[in-house]
């Protein structure tokens, strides 16, 4: 892997108007909106312990940590590569004291409970899993990037069935997934979770959404709730104010209030 770092070309961008630096390869998966999105709608809470699944980078781990003063955070990540440059962003953001990195398989809850994950332990799991599916988006010949965005048939539950085992009694999950795979994501949730919120994410105005932010709670039993939609950019392109606030700002969602 030592190798492999090394020859790898990577940048330091800013992001969340510069409130948090991260490393990150030149070539491959690259930090987006989704990232910050998902970190936004996650209500953590100081002395809580957050598990982010695939966690890349860090980018989501890492900018919830930042915002949430006392959130003790682990990043999974199953690319080594990855996880190297996620434990130089926690000290380059001086998270590494509340923040710790495991090259992990998602799904391996065995190896998480014996790196110190242990099962029924965690208040909040987040996670952006890879969602595209190899059979209908065109695949990037890129490995890395491959990774980060295309996911094994059956992936989605299986993460699901991990998060269901870290959390606590009554523990929270959010995941960011494609909005025309919302019923997949209910579906995978029904039978561990319950008290299901909703936001979908559009591109503008009168589009359709292209990202759902979901969060439920493990043995909820509450009915559904759908937030009113984020709208990214206004009909001439430029971004929304309320996008601004999330994306620039920090400010978090609406969907994070529980």
């Amino acid at each position: 892997m030592g190798a492999e770092r090394a020859a790898l070309e990577t940048s330091e961008d800013a992001v969340l108007g510069g409130r948090l630096r991260l490393r990150q390869p030149l070539r491959g998966h690259r930090v987006g909106h989704d990232a910050i999105l998902l970190a936004a709608a996650v209500g953590a809470r100081a002395g809580e312990h957050a598990a982010d699944l695939g966690a890349g980078v860090g980018a989501a781990g890492l900018a919830l940590a930042a915002r949430v003063g006392g959130l003790k955070v682990t990043l999974v990540e199953i690319d080594e590569v990855l996880c190297a440059l996620a434990a130089d962003n926690a000290r380059l953001n001086r998270l590494d004291e509340r923040v710790r990195v495991l090259a992990l398989d998602a799904e391996n809850t065995q190896a998480l409970a014996a790196a110190g994950l242990s099962l029924g332990s965690i208040d909040r799991v987040l996670m952006n899993p890879p969602f595209n599916e190899a059979r209908r988006q065109n695949v990037s010949p890129d490995p890395r990037r491959r990774l980060a965005h295309v996911g094994a048939p059956g992936l989605l539950p299986r993460w699901i069935a991990t998060a269901a085992q870290l959390l606590v009694p009554q523990g929270a999950l959010t995941l960011i997934w494609r909005a025309d795979a919302l019923s997949d994501v209910i579906s995978a949730l029904s039978a561990k979770f319950g008290s299901i919120a909703v936001l979908p994410v559009l591109p503008r105005p009168e589009a359709p959404a292209i990202r759902v932010l979901v969060r439920a709670i493990k043995a909820g039993r509450a009915k559904q709730v759908d937030y009113p939609a984020l709208i990214l950019n206004d009909a001439q392109g430029r971004p929304t104010a309320a996008a601004e606030a999330v994306l620039r700002g920090g400010e978090t969602l609406s969907i994070a209030e529980a």
